[in-house]
């Protein structure tokens, strides 16, 4: 099977990526990315599959996934049935991981943790145990904090005992991971969508910066996003109304514009085929349930365009 490709959004002033993710259970979504990321997983029991490690999980798993490994969890049960399960995710570059250490001495135990996570690692339950009575820092609407617990949880984790998982043939599977330059080509327009989503932005403006032609970009789109170009950048445009729907009392007309659409009848119509939902309809179900003005505390639980298809829920 081959794995969907995830693009993980930073944002602008933030060096690691804190997601906090509370599903009734959690589905079987075999995926990939360039990052490195950290996964606490809880209230739940289900399988666990990393490359070509398939294993059993439960209460407080902690795992370290290295890049581009193919990996996902599905639960088959919650410890406590009337909660909703919880995974607690970070990602994070390892160039980025790498230079920290390189100019701060006091960080060098990540070049270690690197090291050791090259198959990935999976941590013993007083780890997960240790990383979720930090998860008010994770969580906290302050980047600085985040970022302050992140670093302390890495390093403490690179002389915490872990148990390897793949093998090293799981990073040549032709089949099921990815090849050569994709996740980098891909990268680059994702950023490109994400950075001008707003403007008339051509397909041969996309192709360039892949040096793609236009039939291998929809290509590489079908295998790695699972929908067209055109698709993908909707939902980014609709993504960004959303968070304008609730966060701004601007007039919906001025809203599809700055989202990138033509007019708003353009606007109304694929806003409702995305969210099943009018913008008007949008905008009053979070006036009256109330939600935070910050927008890194709603990205916080949100998850990256790339993994929302139909039927994946947040």
């Amino acid at each position: 099977m081959k794995p969907a490709y995830e693009h993980v959004e930073f944002g602008g002033n933030c060096s690691v990526r804190v997601y906090h993710r509370r599903l009734p259970r959690i589905p079987f979504e075999w995926h990939h990315h360039p990052e490195y990321e950290l996964t606490l997983t809880m209230n739940s029991h289900g399988k666990r599959y990393i490359g070509d490690s398939v294993a059993s999980y439960g209460s407080d798993d902690l795992v370290l996934v290295p890049p581009d490994l193919p990996h996902t969890w599905a639960s088959n049960r919650s410890i406590e049935p009337s909660l909703p399960q919880v995974a607690i995710v970070i990602w994070f570059e390892g160039e980025w991981a790498r230079r920290l250490a390189d100019c701060c001495p006091e960080y060098e135990p990540l070049r270690k943790l690197l090291r050791r996570a090259a198959c990935g690692l999976a941590f013993e339950p007083e780890a997960g145990g240790a990383m979720r009575e930090r998860i008010g820092e994770l969580l906290s609407i302050a980047a600085r904090e985040r970022l302050a617990a992140t670093l302390e949880i890495l390093c403490t984790l690179a002389d915490t005992p872990g148990e390897p998982l793949a093998s090293p043939g799981a990073f040549n599977d032709r089949d099921g991971g990815p090849s050569g330059h994709e996740p980098e080509r891909i990268n680059r327009v994702l950023s490109l969508i994400e950075a001008r989503f707003a403007e008339p932005l051509r397909l041969s403006e996309l192709c360039e910066a892949a040096s793609l032609s236009e039939r291998s970009l929809a290509r590489y789109f079908a295998q790695h996003i699972g929908e067209s170009v055109g698709q993908y950048m909707t939902r980014v445009r609709i993504g960004h109304a959303c968070r304008m729907l609730r966060d701004t009392s601007l007039p919906v007309s001025v809203i599809a514009a700055r989202s990138g659409f033509a007019n708003v009848s353009n606007f109304n119509r694929q806003f409702k085929t995305v969210r099943e939902t009018t913008p008007a309809a949008y905008r009053r179900e979070f006036a009256e349930a109330g939600v935070p003005d910050d927008d890194d505390t709603a990205r916080l639980t949100e998850r990256s365009p790339s993994l929302q298809g139909k039927g994946i829920r947040p």
